[in-house]
């Protein structure tokens, strides 16, 4: 737990002046609310003294009012700077979460789930926050409070003292109990919010596929079962806190009992005054909130502890595709030649390349073709540095991509994966997403040459028509055409796109390809597709088969080979005589 608390400790001192000038106005607050009962025991025992002097019962109460306002005001004070504080720590918190998810490789995301790192960026942050605010804030006046009240009573009467704080243990005992099962319960809570949170983060995203199935009374049963688990869970949560309060409150309350019982005796006995018996009285009362308010400190911090766990788990986790300590600069000028040597890439599940070795020469449009999980966008995924080979190299213009910043690498390539994803923002947006102050003219070029230009005039507002989430209003092929138009526009040194064309009909295809034939001449260009009438006029044409290198040669030579792609220009061929009839 001590090893999750210290990665708070940047955070805390970056606001140290502030959190010390919020600490200055909670001490100031404390002594004079441990001063305001030593003003009402004086006041009762000069009433008391058989002679009523009004203009003494006129400068106590005056006394008091100006101790309560001046008490107020840094009070004030106190929750203003140090509850801002816990603010900004969260905030700076969100910011670098956020970030950390930024720099994580995509093996990171294959294996956690997107509702879980929600959570953690959600509810996780909130307890922290909450840690930090209050939870602090409290714990350190209780802890003042409690200081000066015991001092000023021991000066009094420390025998009465003694008896007062004999309970004292019972409330440790009852905390450390309580507040171990709260952060065990709590972990839990957690998880299982995160559960919720996957489930309906999945099946908002998948909800065209749940309807289709007719999955939807299936997935609410399932939800609801998520759903009473964690209900049921946090019932239990609430049944611990409720008998944790009472607990202490119980206890606070035989405190109450031996002040009465033996203090009054003590009165009696003419051992303390009745101004002491009262003052003493009151400081019990003002410990009452240090004792509750402690218990809920403790499940406070409880709850944080539990949640930053789960939030530096995630800060641990590091990139697998990490910058080079000192990276090589990009070759000047980037001329976008790339080679493979020997590379194999290994998943869990088995070897997606093995043993790959070929050369696209800078400038050259090439294609690469092969059976579905044949190994094909994992060979595109190494030229940016998407994932790394687990053996053999890959070079950008004779230099191991290894050495070169990702950043700067990924800046000269265009990647149009096979997998579109668009923003909730406007056409133009994500036309020009990662172009820092695209001109409208460049951007309808980019459209224009993607083949997009024809549904601009359908579009209500143009390039400003928003698109909704993962561009939910467009049709597959205008996500594709859109996703190709943003890799245009980047006018990178070599372009990959990896079965980009698939949702897009023959002839909208065709129209494509013309489009991009200026812009493929002199850039390095790489084409993944099923479609022989895609690749047909590529310079070269790869085959992969089983993660290995199987042909290579242009349409005509593979065509005479008889092999994997003569067969499957044929199966195309026949495919298209059949539609025709």
């Amino acid at each position: 737990m001590k090893e999750n608390f210290r990665t708070l400790l940047p955070y805390l001192r970056r606001y140290r002046r502030r959190l010390a000038l919020g600490g200055a106005a909670l001490l100031v607050k404390d002594l004079l609310h441990a001063a305001l009962p030593i003003f009402i025991g004086r006041g009762v025992d000069a009433m008391g003294q058989g002679v009523f002097q009004a203009s003494l019962v006129v400068w106590f109460s005056a006394a008091i009012v100006a101790v309560s306002a001046v008490k107020g005001v840094f009070q004030y004070w106190m929750r203003v700077i140090l509850i801002g504080v816990s603010r900004d720590i969260e905030y700076d918190l969100r910011n670098d979460f956020f970030r950390r998810l930024t720099e994580l490789s995509a093996d990171f995301y294959g294996r956690v789930r997107t509702g879980d790192i929600m959570a953690r960026a959600t509810n996780d942050l909130n307890a922290v926050r909450m840690m930090l605010g209050p939870g602090l804030m409290y714990s350190v006046e209780t802890a003042f409070t409690v200081l000066f009240v015991v001092a000023v009573m021991l000066i009094v009467d420390w025998p009465l003292t003694l008896m007062a704080l004999a309970p004292a243990p019972l409330i440790s005992l009852a905390v450390a109990y309580f507040g171990r099962r709260i952060h065990v319960r709590f972990d839990r809570i957690q998880k299982m919010f995160s559960d919720i949170s996957s489930r309906v983060q999945e099946n908002v995203a998948g909800v065209r596929v749940v309807r289709a199935y007719v999955q939807e009374q299936a997935e609410l049963e399932k939800f609801e079962k998520l759903n009473r688990e964690y209900v049921a869970e946090n019932v239990k949560l609430a049944r611990l806190s409720g008998a944790f309060m009472p607990t202490l409150q119980t206890l606070v309350g035989v405190t109450l009992l031996v002040v009465l019982w033996m203090g009054g005796a003590r009165l009696l006995a003419g051992r303390i005054t009745l101004g002491q018996f009262v003052m003493f009285n009151t400081y019990l009362l003002i410990l009452v909130w240090p004792m509750i308010a402690f218990g809920w400190v403790v499940n406070l911090a409880q709850r944080g502890a539990a949640s930053l766990a789960r939030i530096n788990a995630m800060m641990k986790e590091r990139p697998s595709i990490e910058e080079p300590p000192s990276p090589r600069p990009l070759p000047d000028p980037f001329r976008g030649e790339i080679e493979f040597r020997g590379v194999e890439v290994r998943y869990p599940s088995g070897k997606a390349l093995d043993g790959v070795s070929l050369r696209i020469p800078a400038g050259a449009t090439v294609a690469i073709v092969g059976h579905t999980g044949s190994g094909k966008s994992t060979l595109v995924q190494l030229v940016a540095r998407i994932l790394d080979p687990t053996a053999g190299s890959v070079l950008i213009d004779g230099v191991d991509v290894r050495q070169l910043s990702p950043a700067a690498l990924r800046r000269e390539i265009g990647y149009v994966p096979q997998e579109t994803i668009l923003f909730s923002a406007t056409l133009a947006e994500n036309i020009s997403f990662g172009v820092e102050n695209a001109a409208e003219a460049d951007i309808l070029r980019a459209a224009g040459m993607a083949g997009l230009g024809p549904d601009l005039a359908a579009f209500p507002g143009g390039l400003a028509t928003v698109i909704g989430e993962r561009g939910i209003t467009l049709s597959g092929g205008q996500k594709q055409r859109t996703a190709i138009a943003r890799a245009i526009l980047r006018d990178p040194g070599i372009l990959i796109l990896d079965d980009a064309l698939s949702s897009v009909d023959t002839i909208t295809e065709d129209r494509i390809l013309s489009g991009l034939a200026d812009t493929m001449r002199g850039r390095t260009t790489i084409l993944i597709s099923h479609r022989v009438s895609t690749v047909r006029n590529a310079e070269r044409i790869f085959v992969i088969e089983k993660g290995r290198l199987a042909e290579e040669g242009s349409h005509e030579e593979l065509l005479a080979a008889g092999g994997y792609y003569a067969d499957l220009y044929r199966k195309q061929l026949l495919e298209e005589e059949l539609a025709a009839i």
